[in-house]
């Protein structure tokens, strides 16, 4: 089978946004806790999640195009803070609803039924129900002309993970920790991890670590 651009052109909206948003394979998928200034909250998934850089300790999300109200972004905006929420098997659906689009006076916390957690001197909630959460700062907002997102880059500044989910060499085994993967806008995924292989080098093979 062989896509062309002008073949891209010719879908009807949703089928090439689902196309189109599963090619590029298995994504991180988590939910966004936030709060506005009077600390009404509010939860949101995303799959647009990654990694920037470890010192400082930096992620970057993307938003869509500010053609709807984006309840998370606004929230961003006023506090400057946010969770990262990982998923787990017990969570996904009511993590997956979260992306219907409630009125602002509507939290998607009570709406599924998850939990707010809230932690001494964080401004933001967490998910009770996450196994695995991080705390972020907001540190740039960056428009991308390309297509009308934005690009918004966080400084970690607290995790929560469970007993255990962290190795002697500091890799977080986010598998053991329950995490699911995503595929997709809609398909959800436990994983299976074949080995943990030793670091590249041009004189050796590399050699499987765990």
């Amino acid at each position: 089978m062989y896509i062309a651009t002008s073949d891209l052109s010719q879908m009807e909206q949703r089928y090439r946004a689902a196309l189109i948003n599963s090619l590029g394979g298995f994504k991180s998928v988590v939910m966004i806790g936030t709060a506005d200034q009077e600390g009404h909250t509010n939860l949101a998934i995303f799959n647009s999640l990654f990694h920037i850089g470890a010192n400082p300790p930096l992620c970057g999300l993307i938003f869509r195009p500010d053609s709807v109200e984006r309840h998370t972004l606004t929230n961003i905006e006023q506090t400057g803070a946010y969770t990262v929420n990982h998923l787990n098997k017990e969570i996904y659906q009511q993590a997956h609803q979260t992306s219907a689009r409630y009125p602002g006076a509507v939290s998607e916390f009570d709406a599924t039924g998850l939990t707010p957690l809230w932690q001494p001197g964080y401004n933001a909630p967490f998910v009770a129900e996450s196994h695995l959460r991080f705390y972020l700062e907001l540190q740039e907002k960056i428009p991308l002309t390309i297509n009308g997102t934005i690009l918004v880059i966080g400084k970690i500044t607290g995790i929560w993970l469970p007993d255990g989910a962290v190795q002697s060499d500091g890799f977080v085994d986010i598998e053991q920790a329950g995490s699911l993967t995503c595929s997709g806008l809609d398909s959800y995924h436990r994983t299976e991890r074949i080995a943990r292989l030793s670091y590249a080098k041009t004189d050796t093979k590399p050699y499987i670590i765990v």
